[in-house]
């Protein structure tokens, strides 16, 4: 009889953390994938990962509609609470022999509860780390409700060993969005038009000879001064008249204030330099990095993807604090002309190296055989 793996997509980049890891569970032998597309990964205006999933040749179990209105501390609670109902009834249908949840964003904590109150074994995949925010919370909590823990890094794998977790159950698969990474650094070229096939907003910037790519996202413990916030950075991309294309943040509290913000800067300045997108393919989105002459903002694609791309990165604020980081990041304050010298400095840096820290390039393969190999049950997991 196959293992029913469930795993939960929440969010955008969700999707590009488990990827690999999803086909590799779907080729298995011995496993059977449960897709559950939730959250703002179903929401048009912010992306429609789901169309991309669907793309990519899976077939989604259940779609669970759970995000409320407001982007602030009051709705991500409730978005939560309405995610702990809602995929509670989805694992009771689906009857997983395993759940899998994603990294630490807010309502990742819904798929931890309503499976492990209910008795279902819990497979977190990137536990461990450290960043400062909301997000280590749930993270951490997620680790403690977890019952097999799939972690980046070394460092990582350690931390999350001396939160007291059973050294059998610990294993350090790497990222699987490190996979899609290595076969992009295989396949470099970029073999699309940005603005054709994706369309977005803005002008139709003169890209070919050069660009900046800018992600940044509100701080959930900051959210008051989200629109502040990207203004700052708004001003240094326009005041350095380089080629720039902007991508939509994620649904956090004070997205609300980032989104106003980025609209209120295109609607007065009309920038000429900068086209904004809400979403791209991961591989698109990776290709687009690795051609760029820099990173902007405080993704954390920065930290992991484009250390192992050599993709030079400044990462602006407290958002990442204290996340292992390679050579290829710059950390700045939000402050204007800190912002634009770093940019600057990160494009004529002859000193970033590829680095290997989140993985090699095989993480979903080996969380798929993990899985396999495994025998499950609730607070108790031997590893052949």
């Amino acid at each position: 009889m196959l293992k029913k793996i469930c795993a939960v997509v929440t969010a955008r980049p969700s999707y590009s953390r488990i990827k690999t890891a999803l086909r590799a569970i779907q080729n298995h032998s011995e496993l059977e994938l449960q897709l559950v597309v939730a959250g703002s990964a179903l929401l048009g205006r912010y992306g429609n990962a789901v169309d991309f999933i669907e793309q990519d040749g899976f077939v989604i179990a259940e779609k669970v509609y759970m995000v409320l209105e407001g982007e602030n501390p009051t709705s991500m609670a409730k978005t939560t609470g309405l995610g702990v109902m809602e995929l509670a009834n989805v694992f009771h249908k689906l009857q997983p022999d395993a759940v899998i949840t994603i990294a630490d964003r807010f309502e990742t904590i819904a798929t931890s509860i309503a499976a492990s109150y209910q008795n279902i074994p819990l497979v977190h995949i990137q536990g461990g780390e450290v960043t400062g925010n909301i997000d280590e919370k749930v993270r951490h909590a997620n680790t403690k409700l977890a019952d097999l823990h799939l972690v980046a890094s070394e460092e990582a794998k350690e931390r999350v060993l001396k939160m007291g977790e059973e050294p059998n159950t610990v294993f350090n698969t790497g990222c699987p969005s490190i996979d899609l990474a290595h076969y992009i650094k295989e396949n470099p070229e970029l073999n699309f038009d940005p603005i054709k096939k994706y369309g977005g907003v803005g002008e139709e910037i003169l890209w070919k000879d050069g660009y900046l790519v800018v992600m940044q996202h509100p701080v959930t413990t900051e959210y008051h001064s989200a629109k502040k916030d990207v203004l700052k950075t708004l001003e240094a991309i326009n005041e350095l008249q380089i080629p720039t294309f902007w991508f939509w943040p994620n649904v956090d509290a004070g997205s609300d204030g980032t989104s106003s913000g980025i609209r209120t800067f295109r609607e007065l300045q009309k920038p000429k330099n900068i086209h904004f997108f809400k979403n791209m393919e991961p591989n698109d989105f990776l290709r687009l990095l690795v051609n760029s002459k820099c990173l902007i903002g405080n993704s954390s694609v920065g930290i992991r993807e484009c250390s192992y791309l050599g993709v030079p990165t400044v990462n602006i604020g407290t958002r990442q604090n204290r996340r292992q980081r390679g050579s290829n990041v710059v950390d700045v304050a939000y402050d204007k002309e800190a912002i634009k010298e770093a940019i600057l400095e990160r494009i004529s840096a002859t000193n970033i190296k590829k680095e290997v820290i989140y993985g090699d390039g095989t993480s979903g393969n080996k969380i798929a055989e993990i899985l396999a190999k495994t025998s499950l049950s609730f607070h108790k997991t031997i590893v052949y």
